[in-house]
């Protein structure tokens, strides 16, 4: 018989933690799809944000260790300077957002089925199979809809997302029990 990655000394904890993760993932899911503006925006100045630190980070280090090398200096410029350009105008980065989103929903929407695969034949697996589905069909969305609805499109899609793989953690937490054959 086929061994399953839930031994029955972990499957309570697999249990619990699958069911709070999902329902933390509905919160956040509703939240995005509630406010898809503020959510595409603020991911696009986090992300701005992020770069102009990393930036400045990376530039300490080339100084104090091989500021002689000018090359070295090549990535903390890029990063800095993609971080202002995002921070300055954000909704650039949003478009660059959506396509490097189109990309994580197409790797999310694999990896789902393939996870919802390996789960089967327990109770629930073919949600995460579904979950899969759904990103890959988000994924197709958004490259249809891109650029001219990113602004809206991605707090949308990430919250669809969100939401699904919270039912999908949701529903596999609460199925389980003693018997993974049902």
């Amino acid at each position: 018989m086929k061994q399953y990655f839930l031994r029955n000394d972990l499957r309570k904890q697999f249990k619990t933690h699958s069911t709070i993760a999902g329902i933390l993932l509905l919160i956040a899911g509703l939240i995005s799809i509630f406010l898809p503006e503020l959510t595409s925006l603020t991911i696009s100045l986090f992300i701005g944000w992020m770069l102009v630190i990393g930036g400045m980070i990376s530039g300490y280090h080339v100084m104090k260790s091989y500021n002689s090398k000018w090359i070295a200096w090549l990535k903390p410029f890029l990063l800095f300077a993609i971080g202002l350009l995002i921070l300055y105008k954000p909704m650039t980065g949003v478009a660059a957002i959506g396509l490097m989103l189109i990309i994580y929903f197409l790797f999310d929407g694999f990896a789902g089925i393939m996870f919802g695969m390996e789960l089967r034949p327990l109770k629930g697996w073919i949600w995460m199979t579904t979950n899969g589905l759904i990103s890959l069909l988000i994924a197709f969305i958004f490259l249809f809809g891109w650029p001219i609805s990113s602004l809206w499109l991605i707090g949308l899609l990430v919250g669809i997302s969100l939401i699904s793989d919270g039912m999908a953690l949701l529903i596999i937490g609460t199925s389980i029990n003693k018997n993974i054959f049902e």
